[in-house]
């Protein structure tokens, strides 16, 4: 699909709902953006299950046949879920899996696994063949299903690396005594996120990387590598990082692609960036609503695991974005201006 092109436009702009977690980070403007452009407006859980629950009854309550839905909690928005299918709707999980229940009909989503391995990738790039080399570990709130998976997908690519010595963890006990797993179970992942999860929040992620710098003794600094779970906490974690003497440089890791982050990453602030091109998530969730309202099942290239049943998908595609490649990635692309920019090359 061209990543350019706006989503086809609905077939019935009153047959669809679509509910998204919340209007205070600027990744979700960017999908409401992209929904409004096909004709819909979507409603905003604010973090709040109640509401979000809510927003669907209002939906379906006006006739909406088919929920596009982005849970702001995966478990909790199961009883949601519940609702629509009880009133015959079809429900396309969006960007996160709603777990635990047999009411998700399709998931539209980037590959987390991928974005995951990305952030391990370029750490482990940057490394070389150095050994001893701090790591940092954060991951994202531990009620996104998301933050499981992008975790995995960065720990079952590195793990190897901690095991052979290129990297020694040195802010999660619980991340130390499952270092020689390379595959964890989802209670071992848990145990990790709950001492690392920035909870998405930039507060919350500069509190914790404060919090882990202080505890930390200087031979724990120096060059640092840091796992950071996306753009909004990286930038809070960078920040930290930078402002403690004994860091003498650090590689942090993102993903959304946020303006803020991308000028970070030009002025040498950030080190990278997961580009998921929301115009394309978008599409791809406006084109399988379509196929629900015209009988036929959207397409299908593997499923997700919920908890309760193998949901189908099919994952879009992940850039990786460095200073080497702003400009080719997200100007070229059309998907920013370069006047949003200051000092790009």
């Amino acid at each position: 699909m061209d990543a350019s092109a706006p989503p086809a436009a609905p077939a019935d702009k009153g047959l669809v709902g679509v509910v998204l977690p919340t209007k205070d980070e600027p990744r979700w403007l960017q999908d409401q953006a992209v929904f409004v452009k096909a004709g819909w407006t979507p409603l905003f859980s604010q973090g709040d299950s109640a509401k979000e629950k809510a927003n669907v009854e209002a939906l379906i309550s006006q006739g909406i046949k088919v929920l596009i839905i982005c849970p702001q909690d995966a478990t909790a928005a199961a009883a949601a879920a519940a609702a629509a299918k009880a009133a015959g709707v079809k429900v396309i999980s969006y960007d996160r899996l709603i777990r635990d229940t047999d009411a998700v009909d399709y998931y539209v989503t980037f590959d987390s696994m991928a974005v995951g391995a990305a952030w391990s990738e370029y750490l482990i790039k940057q490394a070389g063949d150095t050994k001893g080399n701090p790591l940092y570990i954060y991951t994202g709130a531990a009620t996104d299903n998301n933050a499981f998976i992008f975790f995995e997908g960065a720990w079952e690519k590195i793990q190897p690396k901690i095991a052979d010595g290129t990297f020694v963890i040195k802010n999660s006990a619980e991340a130390i005594a499952l270092q020689g797993k390379a595959t964890l179970t989802r209670d071992e992942e848990s145990k990790i996120i709950g001492q690392t999860t920035t909870n998405w929040d930039f507060n919350t992620a500069k509190s914790l990387a404060e919090a882990n710098l202080t505890k930390a003794t200087t031979a724990d600094k120096g060059t640092v590598y840091i796992l950071a779970p996306n753009d909004g906490t990286a930038r809070a974690i960078a920040d930290a990082f930078a402002a403690d003497k004994d860091v003498k440089k650090y590689f942090v890791t993102g993903q959304d692609a946020e303006k803020a982050s991308v000028q970070y990453i030009i002025d040498g602030k950030q080190s990278m960036t997961v580009f998921k091109d929301v115009r394309t998530l978008a599409a791809d969730a406006v084109a399988a609503a379509n196929a629900f309202l015209a009988g036929t099942p959207p397409e299908k290239t593997t499923t997700y695991n919920n908890g309760k049943l193998d949901v189908p998908a099919k994952p879009s595609a992940i850039v990786t974005v460095t200073k080497d490649n702003v400009k080719a990635a997200l100007i070229d692309s059309g998907y920013y201006q370069a006047g949003d920019f200051q000092n790009l090359q």
